[in-house]
């Protein structure tokens, strides 16, 4: 594929965190939903690095050793491009928060930033003495390595005493205590961090020592469990003990102060063998996805204007949800309308008499899942329950385990990963016994089957009682339970069975349209935009005069402007996560919605299930919903050919938000 134009996907993820630091800084956003962007960036960055930088780091270690291993791009350059963009954007980072704490401090919400009220400091010693100090562990630097916590917060401190100069660790309990300390002051919250609290308090931590320098720090270890993924073995036992290994991870960044001296920055590198490429140069605090849990005491114009979920007329104008399937297709848009309609689907089934059997996939399972409380409570009801949990979900590994080992003791037949593979389908299917016949009802999603990211997530979910769709993907969960290869599917576009080449068939087929002279246009929205097949097929169909529009929130290997692509990418107050494609197909529309993102892992080791709209009301809903996104001009950026966020010049005075226009659109349409 080196033939045809490729961005490094790394650099285009930069890109799209960058983006979301941009709204950071955007003045028409309010400033509490400014500092949870800053929150979000952090969180990205974070997980960034503990998980691609430390793949790409082990590939520049593979080149470093001279070890061959066929790569389409250089890991070392990589690193280095990786390493200047953030240290870059940590800058701006740092720029953008200084001035939005003295917009908030405007506002009467003052986060202090190593300052403090001289009133307020009996109140922090009384936290300190009674809640704080319980959970320090000081650890005095030895020739003994020290073992770091992935991810924890710590200061590193340099003592004097009459006994000389030493140096400890001591930890900041953040994962045991709120980041932030609050301090409600007359018309005034001041929230104080938690490192401050104790930094302020060192003198009852080492008593009779002088503090010569205290700099916070912290250290990302290699997060990607490494799992044999052979037949042979107890998948779930190695999943949980590899979890439990995260901590030991090879180090991939020391975040620390910049005001550290070399001193102290010695001592910690010689403790934690690191390299001077894994340093990463920072300001006093860390962790600042923390940033989540300063609230708006009051203040409403800090934060966005709620939007009530609404209502769906047509499923409550019946008596059941079952009943409302039976009668058309039902389409939900979360989170725009209520996800309490999926909770009901699942109700339903678990207390229905004549539901016998109830299947369903899960990625990653809310930790108070009511669906997962349905199926323990449809398993009791004597249902047949059937469950495929992927526990090789990343960093929720624990919870599905959790979830499983629940729903097995409840009696649902739980089926764990497949060798090779990870199942990332959202979708479930009941059957029920009706006048003698069995009739399915479907859901198929976007999104997890997971109420809690439901809120914030823009994801799309049908529910149908299509007999050849919930035909196949009867077929689907009995390849996923009992391994059986499905027939070749004709509704369902299904990875590991030729989802690439359907996807194809369906570029093509506009090609076609296009070379007879006639209108052809396609419409692929995704998180990801990586697979260089279906990228080269896109630019075969741009080059022989199909319009070709891409929404790509997050990684885009695409090139835009080739042969004129227009690629554009949401971000805004929703985490923009659905999937659709959209073919003009000669003024009669083909529609698709899926959980698959263009992606080498999600066509090629993935179970991804992609699905077809036939309802013509519904199909024109998502056709109007692309239409509002392509029309954004506040929150929608095009991208140019390095990947760069360019706002749109708007021309006319009138201005367009895909949300808020989608919103509208949805209590209009209800």
């Amino acid at each position: 594929m080196s033939e045809i134009p490729l961005y490094d996907r790394d650099l285009s993820w930069l890109s799209f965190n960058y983006r979301v630091l941009l709204e950071a800084q955007s003045e028409s956003v309010p400033l509490l939903e400014r500092l949870r962007f800053l929150a979000i960036y952090s969180s990205n960055l974070d997980e960034f690095f503990r998980v691609r930088v430390a793949s790409v780091r082990r590939l520049a270690d593979v080149k470093r050793k001279k070890i061959e291993k066929h790569l389409d791009f250089d890991p070392v350059e990589t690193l280095n491009s990786i390493h200047n963009q953030v240290e870059s954007q940590l800058d701006e980072y740092g720029a953008t928060l200084r001035s939005l704490i003295d917009e908030l401090k405007e506002e009467g919400v003052y986060i202090h930033m190593g300052s403090k009220e001289d009133d307020h400091l009996p109140e922090l010693r009384r936290y300190f003495k009674t809640h704080v100090l319980a959970y320090l562990q000081p650890q005095a630097i030895s020739k003994e390595k020290l073992f770091i916590k992935n991810k924890a917060l710590y200061l590193a401190l340099c003592l004097e005493s009459d006994s000389g100069t030493e140096h400890q660790m001591l930890n900041t309990p953040s994962d045991k205590l709120p980041r932030f300390y609050k301090v409600k002051d007359g018309a005034t919250t001041h929230f104080y961090f938690l490192d401050d609290v104790i930094r302020w308090n060192l003198d009852l931590v080492f008593p009779g020592k002088q503090v010569i320098e205290c700099r916070s720090f912290k250290l990302n270890k290699d997060a990607d469990l490494q799992i044999d993924d052979e037949f042979s073995g107890n998948l779930v036992e190695k999943i949980e003990k590899q979890v439990k290994k995260r901590d030991l991870g090879v180090p991939t960044r020391f975040l620390f102060d910049s005001d550290m001296t070399k001193n102290l920055l010695g001592v910690f590198k010689d403790q934690c063998g690191i390299q001077d490429a894994d340093l990463s140069h920072g300001g006093r605090y860390h962790n600042l996805n923390d940033f989540f849990q300063v609230d708006a005491v009051g203040h409403t114009n800090l934060e966005y204007e709620r939007l009530s979920p609404v209502r769906n007329r047509k499923i409550d104008a019946n008596e059941t949800l079952f009943e409302s399937i039976e009668s058309a297709d039902q389409i939900l848009h979360f989170p725009y309308q209520s996800y309490e309609y999926v909770l009901q689907f699942f109700n339903e089934a678990a207390i229905h008499p004549e539901v016998k059997e109830i299947n369903a996939t899960f990625y990653r399972m809310a930790k108070n899942s009511r669906i997962g409380e349905a199926l323990i409570s449809a398993a009791k009801n004597g249902k047949s329950v059937q469950v495929f949990m992927e526990v090789k979900a990343r960093f929720d590994e624990e919870n599905n385990l959790l979830w499983a080992d629940r729903m097995k003791k409840a009696g649902v037949n739980i089926r764990y990963s497949m060798p090779g593979l990870k199942v990332h389908a959202k979708v479930a299917l009941v059957r029920r016994e009706t006048e003698g016949r069995d009739l399915f009802y479907g859901f198929f999603g976007t999104g997890n089957l997971n109420e809690s990211t439901a809120k914030i997530y823009c994801d799309h979910g049908l529910l149908t009682c299509n007999p050849e769709m919930t035909r196949e993907l009867n077929s689907v969960f009995t390849y996923l339970i009992n391994g059986e290869k499905p027939a070749p599917f004709e509704h369902l576009i299904v990875s590991q069975f030729g989802a690439t080449d359907r996807f194809k068939e369906l570029i093509n087929r506009e090609v076609e349209v296009a070379k007879e002279g006639g209108e052809a246009h396609i419409i692929v929205k995704v998180n990801n935009l990586e697979e260089p097949r279906l990228i080269k097929k896109l630019y075969q169909a741009a080059k022989a005069g199909v319009k070709v529009e891409v929404i790509a929130r997050s990684i885009c290997c695409m090139v835009p402007g080739t042969h004129g692509i227009e690629v554009s990418r949401i971000v805004d107050r929703y985490l923009e996560h659905a999937r659709i494609f959209y073919f003009k197909n000669q003024g009669n529309p083909k529609v698709f919605l899926g959980s698959s993102d263009w992606m080498k892992r999600n066509l090629r080791r993935r179970i991804e299930v992609t699905f077809p709209v036939y309802d013509a009301e519904i199909k024109n809903q998502l056709i109007r919903i692309l239409e509002l996104q392509l029309r954004d001009n506040t929150k929608r950026v095009l991208l140019d050919e390095e990947i760069q966020n360019v706002f749109p010049t708007r021309e006319q005075e009138q201005r367009f938000n895909a949300q808020l226009d989608t919103y509208s659109f949805i209590k209009e349409e209800n």
